[in-house]
């Protein structure tokens, strides 16, 4: 893992976040999109060198509607960038770490990102993202 990628906070109400998110960091999101086949909306936020990821329930089966119902508004991941997701896959299985999606799947931002179980990271969902070279 090179770095972090960045975290992401679910919110549920993604244009009354936009709103505060803009005055706290004193600029607008540089992008905004949805990921139909993980059921969210995005935005994205740069504070220096670091990226923030609102996301929004676009359906109430989706990860981020049911982690709102568990848990309220709040840190819902932490990504690390990572140069090869497949050979990273198979290392951290190797060490014992249940992978939530074993295939790369599309991402926000032009990534391939999976995660880690919380159970196995002491209750943190960690996302593994690479750029996706297509």
């Amino acid at each position: 893992m090179r770095k972090i990628e960045h975290i992401g906070i679910a919110v549920k109400d993604l244009e009354a976040s936009n709103l505060i998110f803009e005055k706290l960091f004193g600029a607008p999101a540089y992008k905004q999109e949805e990921v139909e086949s993980e059921g969210v909306k995005t935005s994205f936020f740069m504070n220096g060198p670091n990226k923030i990821e609102l996301l929004e329930a676009t359906n109430p089966e989706s990860p981020i509607a049911k982690f709102i119902e568990r848990k309220g508004e709040g840190i819902h991941h932490i990504a690390f960038d990572v140069e090869d997701i497949v050979a990273e896959i198979a290392r951290l299985q190797q060490e014992g770490f249940v992978v939530l999606n074993e295939v790369p799947k599309k991402g926000a931002d032009n990534k391939l990102v999976t995660f880690l179980h919380p159970k196995g990271t002491n209750g943190v969902l960690v996302e593994l993202c690479q750029e996706n070279p297509n």
